[in-house]
């Protein structure tokens, strides 16, 4: 009797030894909704292959508390509806620990709704204010605002003596977002906009927009604010039809393939993006040296092509969350939403990192480098 009850005993043990096993294995669910193909695809796709690559890496290294991985991604194809019923199959039936993901203004509004009533830990990549203003319980992002874009640009031509401009920007919820803070704040910097135009996000040709602006008396420069092929485009019919003005691009261009796409057009246009676009230029002295360079060599290596910032924004977004996984203890997602409002400090590809519990993005005005286009390559601008 006594030996079979150590024997019961022993095995109850041991199966319990097998169901921790098993419950510590189980995967910590990592939800991602991204514009991998469709007009945003341009940052979506660089998004994605990032986020795949620090899944695996992690893995590789025993995974994050003890548990794997596991991306549940989605691509939404640039359309917001997708991008909502995608969010509710992460959270309702995929059952993900946070998210990572809404690559463009539009998608990640149309999650937001979604996040805050399910209580789940979101970071957005998306570029407008509206998705941190107002604060949202469980809506983060680290990665600019247009509010920021704007009034980067802003300083930079008061500092060039530049008071009457033209803004062009697309009708896109990114667009609209940067025309709608672009016009708050353009007075504080005593400049006006003498010309106010759009377009479309699907249009190909923007030369009757900038025939209006090269007849409008005054013009000084002209400020694009869009994203994806529209900049470049725009760009190319800014040089066709002679228009001999400073060129400005808010922070929906910051990649290689703006310069492919605009070609010998894009020489001497500036643009925003953090320190990542130009890292082999950073001094040594540059805290964010060490972080942009790593994962220029972890990207290039791996996918055997340029990095953009929009995949930076995707490691910092991600491994904010993981940082703050791991100062909680677990997946908790009240824990975690805790501690990803509680990051100070943390060094990214694009810039220091300060949440607080009334600004759920945590970046400067100084997080975006002024960038120009000099001998087909990104250079910081003088």
């Amino acid at each position: 009797m006594r030996g079979m009850l150590r024997k019961t005993i022993g095995g109850m043990a041991f199966a319990a030894s097998i169901m921790n096993s098993a419950i510590a294995a189980e995967p910590i669910k990592v939800g991602s909704v991204l514009s991998v193909t469709g007009p945003a695809a341009f940052l979506g796709d660089p998004e994605l292959k990032t986020l795949q690559m620090y899944v695996d890496d992690l893995n590789k290294k025993g995974g994050l508390l003890g548990r794997p991985l596991e991306l549940v991604h989605y691509d939404d194809g640039s359309d917001a509806n997708k991008a909502n019923a995608f969010a509710k199959r992460l959270i309702e039936d995929d059952k993900v620990d946070f998210i990572v993901g809404g690559t463009t203004t539009g998608s990640t509004m149309s999650m937001v709704p979604l996040v805050e009533k399910a209580g789940v830990p979101f970071m957005s990549l998306a570029g407008a204010v509206v998705v941190v203003e107002p604060v949202k319980k469980w809506v983060f992002k680290a990665s600019t605002t247009d509010r920021i874009a704007a009034e980067r640009v802003l300083t930079d031509m008061k500092k060039r003596g530049m008071t009457k401009i033209a803004l062009l920007s697309d009708t896109a919820g990114f667009g609209q977002s940067g025309k709608a803070q672009t016009e708050s704040v353009v007075g504080k910097y005593r400049i006006s906009l003498v010309a106010n135009e759009t377009y479309g996000p699907k249009d190909t040709d923007m030369t009757p927009q900038l025939t209006k602006i090269r007849n409008t008396p005054g013009v000084e420069a002209i400020f694009v604010f869009g994203f994806g092929q529209g900049p470049a485009i725009v760009t190319k019919n800014i040089k066709q039809l002679g228009i001999e003005l400073p060129v400005y691009h808010a922070h929906g261009v910051g990649s290689d393939e703006f310069i492919k796409l605009a070609g010998p057009a894009a020489e001497g246009v500036r643009t925003l993006a953090p320190a990542l676009m130009i890292s082999d230029k950073l001094p040594g002295s540059d805290p964010q040296k060490p972080i942009v360079a790593n994962y220029v060599k972890a990207f290039e290596e791996r996918w055997k092509d340029r990095v953009s910032m929009f995949g930076g924004q995707a490691h910092d977004n991600f491994f904010i969350v993981v940082d703050a996984i791991k100062r909680a203890g677990s997946v908790d997602k009240a824990k975690v939403r805790d501690e990803i409002e509680a990051t100070r400090k943390y060094i990214g590809t694009g810039g220091e990192v300060n949440m607080t519990p009334t600004d759920h993005m945590g970046l400067d005005l100084w997080s975006l480098r002024m960038l120009e286009v000099k001998n087909g390559t990104w250079v910081e601008a003088q």
